[in-house]
């Protein structure tokens, strides 16, 4: 393959990748409007008088925890067949301006 010729293989490369992690990043944007939507079903919850029991943190933290394992683990397929993907794609990428000249590579 000519040089132009590689060079264009890893524009194409390079774009692939950018592909790839907007998706990535798309899962992450979901999962945390997902999160914000259910926030707000999980109050603080006080026991007794508003007054004289403080509400307990922790709990909320907990529960904030386990629901945002539980929909990060829906979607854990597709998070690591993605990151899977990006790293192929990053070793291709590496393999590939490794042929190129370092002066033919764009920045």
């Amino acid at each position: 393959m000519s040089v132009s010729g590689r060079r264009a293989q890893l524009f194409r490369m390079e774009e692939a990748r950018r592909q790839t992690q907007r998706q990535l990043e798309m899962i992450d944007r979901q999962i945390m409007r997902r999160m914000t939507a259910i926030i707000l079903q999980l109050k603080l919850q006080r026991i007794g008088h508003r007054r004289r029991n403080p509400a307990d943190a922790r709990a909320l933290l907990e529960r904030y925890r386990l629901k945002l394992a539980a929909i990060t683990l829906q979607r854990q397929h597709e998070i690591d067949a993605l990151s899977r993907k990006l790293a192929r794609q990053d070793a291709a990428i590496k393999a590939l301006r490794a042929r190129l000249p370092p002066d033919l590579i764009r920045a």
